[in-house]
């Protein structure tokens, strides 16, 4: 298929900003910093170029400053007496899972000699296969040395004997007292625990729990409790729908993502015949509206209005009454949206992201309408883990103002930081006698309380979770506590003053009881997942939806409106301290270690805001503060984002960061004081630009491709019509005629016909651009965290990266006839970066047959496997990079720091830590200064795999062996195998008319293929 688009990665780009684009794609662009490690006054007083330092740290002794730079030495302990599930060298693996009170999921845990060094995705969840960024990242957080470590009472160390004496004794004062004992945590998804805090009311009668859930969820929780008599959320299973409907939601992303990537993606293969439409109204760019395949800009408070139209549109089509208000904008897009919702009825559904409880009353009533609760939205199953209530924190609050609380137990959450309500909280702990924290950090909360107690992480604690009805999850301590910490359930045990204090214990106990009905433990401990025919008791009740269109439809607006939004990194910042993280490129914008002020081109212009890339490509960007309703956020950064509303803004939560850890504080502004009653959409917003420039961590020019075709796309129904499609054929002109690229080889083929052949598949289809195999590869090849300086300079050190490409049609006919250069084609057009379409493309060495690294290197360090596959000799490698200059896929990285040795990273890279160092792969080297880096398609993996079944005497079995960026996608998009086993699901891959190699043309012959992306468009 001819295609008129024109594929770019940033506004720099498309503006035909050539200097930016060759300075992020420049390799050197700074001069050597000679004079920091050669005092040579010769040097110093001269622009030295590489190639000339490079002669003379040949011929100069000066070279050996560079040349020791050793392997790290890494301590070891070994066994007095080793226990007898522990082979060394041979991984165990244990089924947990985590529940934070943001994140949930099943997890397998990888032992290495008694150290969780990764986490897996159990496939046997309820919520299907994959995991996300933070849950992969996980594990790094139980060994951040900014963790609690010992018990204190008002600033000094005391034992856990002493806090217990003194907790008891304030607990019977109080309940003797008639003062309130209030338990403030996150929403208790633990049968175990809520039947030990039942228990401990009994104990203490003037206990009182609250559930807070930072993100508030309570509209959608109080919709379905009015309606079905259940405070709990529909479990959506998108496999089967037939158009999805997203306004201002982001569920493939952070807006209760819970499986719904998997089933999303199942229900979009266009292998089929046929793919779900999905429609999305936002106003951020969200990772659900750049996978849309229709997406309109709407404000907040347009979402609303849209809301209202859809309803009306449906319920005038089935003859039901209509809703006052409404009157959108976006009246074509309602009409279109709302005859696709009606001609799939039965099939269709809407997910609204408003916290608003008017607006999802209006959106479960629309739901209802179409029939989505019979087959898609499950509320007989539904989901259990959000369950806190709006007014909740404000009743606590009120009552410790006033005196009524003599006992404060807090647990899980922060609430002097997630809340935009914390300075009257402030100021109500003064009249609390006694206030207890229990977290796994000493944070902002922490500097009020009287008595901190260390939590345990999730990797050494004992805990239940019923996370959808009649779904059970279990977790189990897979190392001893790192830290003097200790478990929620032992401590209430310990202060009811039970004989047996054992977390493990009670919760078995439970289970046996009144969960397990006959079924064994230690088989569900062994799958970490249980599930029963158990279902909710559900009622219906119809909903009054007048009242709350017409408050929606008249809701008062000012010049800018506000979404508040969260990362797929950072989230809520709970895990802002985890460094693998917060250096996660986001999905969007592609920058790090930062949030910052989304904001449209033309809004930018009219407020006389801008972004500009500096010498050496780096983006740079103005600063302006921020007001809602009297509150002001000020120097905020702020980032031109093509596909933002006009209008609107958008600012991520989670960050600005006071007292996490090193590796967050300072990082980001804190966004929470905007977050006003509980609502992410703020509709009455001031924006004024102040003086002063941000600096961003961005890579969105970085190892550009240089514009070449690496993306191919088509309709359903072009595909339909032509499986090949988008993926049209390349031939070359040959003295022998034209000729198919495959038949035309400067090289010598290699033997491709014994032993294995290991490819690997790439469906652009099924990739939403999560971010979760990246995080998986860096946790599986210890790849080092570079922190913000680096990640300017284009130095980060990812294996595997998740280019984002937006395209904008062109009219190059037009142009053609008109005789318009491209420049004036692009400056022609209303807006090209108004509301682009986006495609994700995983990127990692292409592990090439005919590879231009291995011709180029001088000493052989980069070389071909009898598998097909790319190795690197890093012992051997010299540090050249003429491998990298000569990679057309710019897939390599060079190691220029001692990562793991050098003070300058100390602050972000967890290796140079003591404690940090135990995450590492011992199946993995840790790379010394000095050397390129690259996939080596988790070799490691591979040969473990192969000698397993060699041991076994058995063949290998497709998908025994998977990468870790392959085991970590919930979508599946990405599959390893046997191209030699013809029986695999890769070798079948490979034979569709979708699948094609990226820059065919150069005839570099990949082991790693893609898929055309498909879209449900016309």
């Amino acid at each position: 298929m001819a295609t008129a688009k024109k594929y770019w990665k940033g506004i720099g780009e498309i503006n035909n900003e050539v200097s930016t684009a060759e300075l992020a794609a420049t390799e050197f662009n700074e001069a050597l910093p000679t004079a920091d490690f050669l005092e040579n006054d010769q040097l110093e007083s001269t622009s030295t170029t590489r190639r000339d330092f490079l002669k003379f740290m040949g011929f100069s002794t000066a070279a050996a400053t560079l040349a020791a730079c050793e392997a790290p030495v890494q301590k070891s302990i070994p066994y007095v007496v080793k226990p007898e599930e522990v082979i060394p060298g041979v991984a165990s693996y244990y089924a947990s899972m985590i529940q934070d009170g943001f994140d949930f999921a099943p997890v397998l845990v990888k032992v290495r000699e008694g150290r969780p060094i990764k986490v897996e995705a159990n496939d046997q969840s309820a919520l299907g296969k994959g995991t996300s960024a933070r849950v992969q990242a996980s594990v790094l957080s139980l060994y951040d040395s900014n963790r609690a470590q010992n018990p204190t009472k008002d600033g000094n160390a005391v034992t856990w004997e002493e806090a217990d004496a003194d907790i008891i004794s304030s607990l019977e004062s109080a309940s003797t007292k008639g003062l309130e004992v209030a338990v403030v945590t996150n929403s208790v998804v633990s049968p175990s625990l809520a039947k030990l805090m039942s228990e401990f009311k009994r104990k203490y009668a003037t206990t009182e729990v609250y559930e807070y859930d930072a993100v508030s969820f309570d509209g959608i929780l109080s919709a379905h409790e009015q309606a079905f008599g259940v405070r709990a959320i529909p479990f959506m299973n998108l496999e089967h729908s037939q158009v999805i409907v997203g306004i201002g939601s982001d569920f493939l992303g952070t807006d209760l993502n819970f499986g719904n990537e998997s089933a999303y993606a199942k229900g979009r293969d266009p292998r089929k015949g046929q793919m779900s439409k999905h429609f999305q109204f936002e106003s951020n760019l969200s990772l659900t509206g750049a996978n849309a395949d229709e997406r309109f800009r709407v404000t907040p408070a347009e979402q609303h209005k849209v809301l209202v139209d859809l309803y009306n549109a449906v319920a005038g089509a089935m003859g039901r009454q209509k809703l006052p208000g409404g009157g959108a904008s976006a009246a074509d897009a309602v009409a279109k949206v709302a005859d696709a919702l009606l001609g799939a009825s039965g099939k269709s559904v809407i997910r609204v992201g408003s916290n608003h409880a008017s607006a999802q009353a209006i959106a479960l009533e629309l739901n209802r309408m179409l029939g989505a609760y019979d087959h898609i939205l499950d509320m007989n199953q539904p989901l259990l883990l959000k369950k806190g209530k709006a007014d909740a924190m404000a009743q606590l609050t009120s009552k410790m103002a006033s005196g009524k609380v003599g006992v404060l137990l807090v647990h899980g959450v922060n609430p002097l930081y997630a809340s935009s309500d914390r300075n009257a909280f402030s100021e109500a702990l003064k009249n609390v006698d006694t206030k207890i924290y229990s977290s796994l950090y000493a944070d902002e909360s922490a500097a009020a309380m009287n008595f901190v107690l260390p939590a345990n992480h999730f990797l050494e604690s004992w805990g239940d979770a019923e996370y959808r009805t009649g779904h059970f999850a279990l977790s189990q301590p897979v190392i001893q506590p790192l830290y003097n910490s200790r478990s929620l359930e032992s401590s209430m045990l310990t202060w009811m003053g039970a004989s047996n204090t054992d977390a493990y214990a009670y919760i078995r106990g439970n289970w046996e009881n009144t969960i397990l009905n006959g079924a064994s433990w230690n088989q569900v401990l062994h799958d970490g997942v249980y599930s029963t025919d158990k279902t909710a008791p559900i009622s219906s009740t119809s909903l009054d939806l007048t009242a709350g269109a017409r408050d929606l439809s008249q809701m008062k607006t000012g010049a800018y409106q506000l979404e508040l939004y969260l990362k797929t990194g950072i989230a809520d910042g709970k895990w802002a301290n985890n460094p693998w993280l917060q250096e996660l490129p986001d999905t969007i914008s592609r920058t790090s270690w930062d949030n910052y002020l989304t904001i449209s081109a033309s809004d930018a212009r009219e407020l006389g805001l801008s972004n500009r890339n500096v010498s050496n490509g780096a983006l740079n960007g103005s600063l302006a503060n921020i007001t809602v309703n009297g509150v002001t956020v000020s120097n905020v950064p702020v980032l031109i984002q093509p596909g933002q509303a006009s209008g609107s803004v958008g600012l991520a939560l989670g960050y600005g960061r006071t007292m996490a850890g090193k590796v967050a504080d300072g990082v980001g502004v804190d966004a929470w004081p905007l977050y006003l009653n509980g609502q992410h959409q703020q509709v009455d917003v001031t924006i004024e630009p102040v003086e002063g420039e941000h600096e961003f961590a961005c890579i969105q020019l970085a190892h550009t491709m240089m514009g070449r075709s690496i993306v191919k796309e088509t309709t359903l129904a072009e595909f339909i019509a032509d499986p090949k499609a988008g993926n049209p054929e390349i031939h070359f002109e040959t003295i022998r005629g034209e000729e198919h690229v495959s038949k035309v080889n400067l090289w010598d083929e290699f033997d491709k016909t014994t032993g294995h052949w290991w490819n690997l598949s790439i469906d652009l289809n099924s990739c939403i651009g999560c971010g979760a195999c990246v995080v998986a590869c860096q946790a599986e090849n210890n790849t080092s965290v570079v922190g913000k300086e680096e990640m300017r300079k284009s130095r980060d050190m990812y294996w595997l990266r998740i280019d984002r490409y937006y395209s904008s049609d062109m009219d190059k006919d037009r142009a053609k006839e008109e005789n318009i250069g491209a420049i004036d084609m692009y400056a022609s057009m209303e807006e090209p970066s108004a509301n682009p379409e986006v495609v994700f493309q995983p990127v990692m060495c292409q592990h090439c047959n005919h590879a231009p690294c291995e011709t180029v290197c001088p000493v052989a360090a980069t070389s071909h496997s009898l598998e097909g596959l790319n190795h690197m000799a890093y012992n051997r490698c010299i540090g050249t990079r003429y491998c990298a200059n000569n990679c057309p896929y710019k897939v390599r990285r060079f190691n220029w720091f001692n990562y793991t040795g050098n003070d300058q990273f100390a602050d972000v890279n967890p290796a140079m830590d003591d404690m940090g160092k135990m995450v590492l792969n011992p199946d993995v080297t840790v790379r010394a200064r000095g050397v390129m880096e690259k996939c080596s398609m988790c070799i490691q993996k591979i040969q473990l795999g192969k000698l397993e079944a060699k041991r076994e005497g058995r063949p290998l079995n497709d998908g025994e062996i998977q990468t870790a960026c392959a085991g970590a996608c919930s979508t599946g998009a990405i599959v390893f195998g046997d191209f030699n086993d013809k029986e695999s699901e890769v070798a079948k891959l490979a034979e569709e008319p979708r699948a094609y190699h990226l820059l065919e043309e150069v005839g570099t012959r990949p082991s790693v293929f893609y898929h055309t992306k498909v879209r449900n468009k016309a």
